[in-house]
């Protein structure tokens, strides 16, 4: 009974994710859980999965971040904008055709830098994370609106939403490139984590930043890095996500951020710091998308989806108090 009890503890995410898999089997006698069924899971959070690993990094390292929805809204438009067909009479660069590694890179370095300035407020400017991210949430907004003057940036090239919306195999049993993409990204993140030194300093910073500084680690230059490392996905995240829509507008990557520190929360990333595993941010990802994709398969309205996130977030910061109540 004990070792079952450590089992649960130590698996929590594990249990609840096999635990609602099989339950949403059983209402749906197997119909949601068909490969194509699995396929539109996997395409659906993928890119949230960037999100994810992003804002699980720096809640590691006990901050957070607003800014995710905005950013990836952003990025997704820079990206777009340099992969619309020249010929398109409403494209941003109309009469240019760029290769396909400009939106690629553009975007990610548009992510790039928002990582790297809310790192700066936060490590150098000494502005609490939730103040500095919701400042930088706006500005994002802001400039998204400016750049593509509200309009959608559409018409883009295929090469470009192939990226995205192909995958690799025999159709029947296809595996979406976005779910490669993200085994490949957790796998690097998973070594800066585990077995990196900058890793152990994030962990250590989460626990006590105070202890860290003392112990010789460059306390600010590391949390530069985390959040730079964070924009640096939400670029990914809005180049592929913009690939797999095909365009971009305003309402791109809308409530990301709840959806990303959500996963992640229920994924084992404690709120105090310190605690958190890649393996774990990957499950809560999922573990949130079967919950949304078994609400809307049932045909249950979408409005409730947001009270059940919502209650997820509450109930799972709740218990998260609770286990590490005694470290705080």
């Amino acid at each position: 009974m004990k070792d079952l009890k450590q089992f649960l503890s130590k698996n929590t995410t594990l249990v609840t994710f096999v635990a609602l898999a099989i339950l949403l089997s059983i209402l749906t006698q197997g119909r949601a859980l068909t490969w194509s069924s699995i396929k539109t899971l996997l395409i659906a959070e993928s890119v949230r999965a960037f999100a994810a690993l992003g804002v699980g990094m720096i809640i590691i390292t006990r901050g957070i971040d607003l800014s995710i929805g905005y950013v990836v809204c952003l990025t997704a438009s820079v990206a777009a904008s340099f992969a619309q067909n020249p010929a398109y009479e409403s494209a941003i660069y109309h009469g240019i055709s760029f290769p396909l590694f400009v939106p690629v890179i553009a975007g990610i370095a548009a992510g790039g830098l928002f990582g790297l300035f809310n790192g700066t407020l936060v490590a150098y400017g000494k502005l609490p994370p939730f103040i500095a991210t919701l400042g930088t949430m706006s500005i994002s907004r802001g400039l998204q609106l400016i750049y593509t003057k509200a309009a959608i940036v559409g018409s883009l090239k295929n090469e470009y939403k192939a990226l995205a919306q192909n995958s690799l195999g025999p159709s029947q049993f296809s595996i979406p490139y976005l779910s490669i993409y993200v085994l490949v990204v957790a796998f690097i993140i998973w070594v800066l984590l585990k077995h990196t030194r900058q890793g152990t300093h994030f962990y250590a910073i989460g626990g006590n930043t105070q202890a860290a500084r003392v112990s010789g680690i460059n306390v600010e230059r590391d949390l530069v890095c985390v959040y730079l490392y964070a924009g640096l996905l939400y670029g990914i995240a809005g180049v592929l996500m913009s690939s797999r829509l095909g365009l971009a507008n305003a309402l791109t990557a809308n409530g990301m951020e709840l959806d990303a520190i959500a996963a992640v929360t229920v994924g084992g990333v404690s709120g105090t710091g310190g605690v958190g595993t890649v393996g774990g941010m990957i499950l809560g990802v999922f573990t949130m998308g079967l919950i949304n994709y078994g609400m809307s398969f049932m045909s249950i309205d979408s409005y409730y989806q947001l009270l059940v996130k919502g209650a997820i977030i509450i109930v799972a910061v709740f218990f998260d108090m609770k286990k590490y109540a005694k470290r705080a």
